[in-house]
């Protein structure tokens, strides 16, 4: 993340997002494939890491064969007349000011108790009879009725690394010449990872 600062003077928080140029593979119509969608890829892999299949995939929409592509997504809409196979989608699309949605996948945490992964407060302090179980989850409510657990019952596990969608996110600078996008805010993610901006 960076900040910037407004024309106001105030100094706001963003993240910069590389978004293009990615290279329409693939028209998908409702007579071939059953359904209507845009297939958009994005990104660089070496030719010797790519397989037959790719190379020839890519190869129809006149990708550059020492730059694969790393990353592919099908978006569901109607086909515009005025899209072919091999036309770039760029930054330009996006306007300075404007409300967009980032879906991608938060970061990995692991195994968490209830106080990270819930936010519960523990128990306080030594007290109620505990003894170094300040982070402990306490009871679960289960006696001779019901006899169990109610499913869902918020309990230690696995954290992150699960599909986020954060929305109404503002756009506060398009750069044409490099392709990048600054946001307004955090996005769901790590460092480097792909994530998806809707507008």
């Amino acid at each position: 993340m960076t900040s910037i600062f407004t024309p106001e003077g105030k100094n706001v928080a963003c993240t910069v997002i590389e978004a293009g140029p990615c290279v329409i593979t693939q028209l998908k119509n409702s007579e071939k494939e059953g359904y209507n969608a845009i297939q958009i890829a994005f990104g660089d892999k070496k030719l010797k890491n790519s397989t037959k299949a790719e190379k020839g995939h890519f190869a129809k929409s006149n990708s550059e064969p020492k730059a694969m592509i790393t990353e592919i997504r099908n978006f569901r809409a109607d086909i515009e007349h005025s899209m072919k196979v091999g036309d770039e989608i760029k930054v330009d699309i996006f306007v300075e000011g404007e409300f967009v949605d980032v879906v991608g996948t938060s970061k990995g945490k692991g195994f968490q108790g209830v106080v990270k992964r819930h936010g519960f407060a523990g128990v306080g302090m030594a007290t109620h009879g505990q003894h170094n179980r300040l982070r402990a989850p306490g009871s679960i409510g289960a006696a001779s009725w019901p006899s169990r657990v109610f499913k869902g019952m918020r309990m230690a596990g696995r954290m992150g690394g699960e599909r986020v969608k954060k929305t109404n996110l503002v756009v506060m600078k398009v750069i044409t010449e490099q392709n990048l996008l600054v946001i307004k805010g955090a996005i769901p993610g790590a460092k480097g990872s792909f994530v998806i901006v809707e507008k």
